[in-house]
């Protein structure tokens, strides 16, 4: 029974969307997995995708799927380039993991135009500015 089932919550696990510098004056966007924790996250899945609306007809992107093996306690690493065009549209990851033995999953969501100056901050780990959820 699904009643029956322990749903830890997430804590000090998150998504990052942060800017780099490309060659030249370019900027580049990344997805970062951010793992505050003090313990190894391990078998990552992310599943990630855009939604939204655009021009008044409904968008959305292709569903990429990547898995990680391991992220190391306090660390940050890069997922997937984001192309600067889907911050007007929402942003999912869905990310599931094993820690200490447990399973663990939750959504995160860059909803159309967080994704903007204002919200920048320094992401941990990376030295870089971007937007964190936590």
């Amino acid at each position: 029974m699904k009643k029956d089932i322990e749903f830890p919550k997430v804590k000090d696990v998150g998504m990052a969307i942060v800017l780099e510098r490309g060659t030249g004056d370019e900027q580049e966007w990344y997805a970062y997995l951010v793992n505050r924790s003090g313990e190894e996250l391990e078998t990552v899945i992310i599943n990630s995708r855009g939604y939204g609306e655009k021009d008044g007809a409904p968008v959305k992107t292709a569903t990429l799927r990547k898995l990680i093996e391991r992220v190391p306690a306090r660390s940050a690493v890069k997922v997937e380039p984001v192309m600067e065009e889907l911050f007007d549209i929402a942003n999912e990851f869905w990310l599931s993991y094993r820690q200490s033995g447990k399973v663990y999953d939750r959504k995160y969501v860059f909803v159309e135009g967080s994704v903007r100056d204002r919200n920048m901050t320094a992401i941990p780990f990376t030295g870089k500015m971007g937007v964190l959820i936590i």
